[in-house]
């Protein structure tokens, strides 16, 4: 998926941040809601601007950022015993 076709960055905008084109809506917004377990059915009734394909727009720009960032993560918990 093309992603770039609907997204956009303004600093106009929502301060600057990742917004689905042609609506107010920042694509942080839309990922926490599917991290949170949320359906794209959901979210849609929540955000009526927003499409199916959008919602998918936003995942493909989050695995293209992830797939370019490094992250640090901490270190998993030890059991001490």
């Amino acid at each position: 998926m093309n992603w770039h076709e609907y997204i956009t960055v303004d600093p106009h905008v929502c301060h600057g941040q990742a917004c689905l084109r042609g609506t107010r809506i920042p694509v942080a917004v839309v990922l926490a809601n599917l991290a949170a377990g949320l359906g794209t059915e959901e979210i849609r009734r929540s955000y009526p601007a927003l499409s199916a394909t959008a919602i998918g727009a936003a995942l493909a720009y989050a695995a293209d950022l992830a797939a370019e960032r490094v992250v640090t993560l901490p270190p998993a918990p030890t059991n001490a015993a």
